[in-house]
């Protein structure tokens, strides 16, 4: 499998759980149901070092020089990020009472966690509470902008490589397996045909928001600038593409800053804003973590409100800086967030990383892209920071 992309692999897990999982014996079923246990269990334990690997070196090069410019571009980028969720919000509390209307797992119990009970069970306690992680991160971070400390960034750049191949050598590899179990046993319980329905109604929405958050990033970048937003878009599609690939907003920066150098920009901007929106630009990412969110909740029979969901949002765009680094990185980054602020259970999780997952290169095409549209608009606007 290590051949075929991240989807594929993804994709090829969810159909072979549903088909082994219709007819397999319990105790294979176990088995797997004790993998799952035992790597929940290291999810739980590497979530928080995960907020502070990616945090804390983010904030601590993003805080360094570039003054006005580096403030516009972060305000942009994380309103553009606030403005996404929110749309993804409304969108889902509008549309699913309609699309989803009649799908509940509300009664389901946790497959996994009931049945590896007569196997192995590994606790792993995390080293610190997501909370504690996120303001340790938000501290360290700051603190190393602030006293523009090289050795300290050095130290958390190198924590943050540690914590990027644990994920691209462990977690991304095991995850299809993960997957496989968790819709083996939910086959097993009877609740797939559910689940997968939900699948293709929440794909297909999330398509069409990508779209549409990336019509209105592109008509207001053309507005300032003067340009056609939907030439603008056709110039940056390359980069879209491109993105799909990857599935890495990082990996893409080269296409991203050579196209968005045709949107007619005043100097060198792109140099400086390209890598820097890579790693805190996540309209679209954000857009399918709140659209997976909502839909998962759905399933449990809660329909959240805005009161509830917004500060996720808000919190959400900050946890996720540096993610898009690694594929899947923005909703591992995110779980210590469901758990603690939207009270996602194991099993709520599982969907959640199986939703996101197959949906992750699509998120990532929309943030690249946006960062044309940011970067369009915070070169029609810095001449203003001088007066």
């Amino acid at each position: 499998m290590k051949g075929f992309g991240l989807l594929i692999r993804i994709l090829v897990a969810i159909i072979l759980g549903v088909t082994i999982g219709s007819f397999a014996n319990e105790w294979f079923i176990r088995i797997f149901a004790t993998f799952n246990d035992v790597f929940g269990s290291f999810l739980g334990f590497i979530i928080p070092l995960i907020i502070l690997g990616f945090i804390a070196p983010g904030i601590g090069s993003i805080g360094r020089g570039a003054g006005k410019l580096l403030g516009l571009t972060a305000l942009l980028a994380y309103g553009s990020t606030l403005l996404a969720g929110v749309i993804a919000f409304l969108s889902a509390s509008s549309l699913y009472p309609s699309l989803l209307q009649g799908q509940s797992i509300k009664a389901f119990n946790d497959p996994t966690k009931g049945l590896s009970s007569g196997y192995l069970q590994v606790e792993i306690p995390p080293l610190m509470e997501v909370t504690t992680a996120l303001v340790l991160a938000f501290v360290l971070g700051i603190g190393i902008a602030a006293i523009n400390s090289k050795s300290l960034l050095q130290l958390a750049e190198d924590f943050r490589d540690i914590i990027h191949l644990i994920i691209e050598r462990i977690i991304i590899p095991l995850l299809p397996f993960h997957i496989f179990g968790i819709f083996a046993n939910m086959t097993h319980a009877g609740q797939v045909t559910t689940i997968l329905s939900v699948f293709i109604k929440v794909f297909i929405m999330i398509i069409v928001l990508h779209l549409l958050y990336l019509v209105i990033q592109y008509s207001i970048a053309g507005s300032l600038s003067r340009q056609n937003p939907l030439g603008m878009l056709k110039k940056m599609s390359p980069a879209y593409f491109t993105a799909l690939g990857t599935q890495s907003s990082a990996a893409t920066i080269p296409v991203t800053l050579q196209h968005s150098k045709t949107l007619k920009l005043k100097g060198n901007i792109a140099d400086f804003t390209v890598p820097l929106l890579a790693n805190i630009h996540l309209s679209g990412s954000t857009i399918t973590i709140v659209s997976c969110a909502m839909a998962v909740m759905f399933l449990q029979g809660d329909m959240a409100t805005f009161a509830a969901v917004f500060p996720f949002i808000a919190t959400l765009g900050a946890t996720m800086i540096a993610a898009p680094g690694v594929p899947g990185g923005a909703v591992m980054a995110s779980i210590g967030l469901l758990e603690s602020m939207l009270g996602f259970s194991p099993t709520m999780v599982s969907l959640m990383i199986a939703l996101y997952l197959a949906q992750d290169s699509l998120g990532t095409a929309c943030n690249v892209t946006g960062d044309g549209a940011i970067t369009s608009i915070t070169d029609s606007l810095s001449p203003r920071l001088k007066n």
